[in-house]
């Protein structure tokens, strides 16, 4: 098969792409109201709060993405450094370089 002639993706159609956030709004949707409609039980008083769960969720999400941020300033490598590593492991291994 031609990549001219290639059958078009499931996601290639504005109108599959549609359905898809319809979906998803109507997914949420439903959340909303079970939430609203649903009487948990919690063990603390912010529980109770419309939406607890999944601002926590998203804080949390949040929290993750700036630790990692802030964790690349000490484990970043510079790009060769594992050009030098395997150079330095065919050094040892065949005795001044690979040829």
């Amino acid at each position: 098969m031609k990549p001219s002639e290639e059958k078009p993706g499931l996601f290639d159609s504005e109108k599959n792409i549609q359905r898809v956030l319809y979906l998803l709004y109507g997914g949420c949707a439903v959340l909303l109201v079970i939430e609203i409609l649903y009487r948990r039980h919690s063990y603390h008083p912010w529980e109770n709060l419309l939406a607890f769960y999944p601002l926590y969720g998203f804080l949390g999400c949040v929290v993750l993405v700036l630790i990692a941020k802030w964790m690349r300033r000490f484990l970043m490598r510079d790009e060769a450094y594992y050009d030098r590593l395997e150079q330095s492991a065919d050094d040892r291994k065949y005795g001044g370089g690979a040829k």
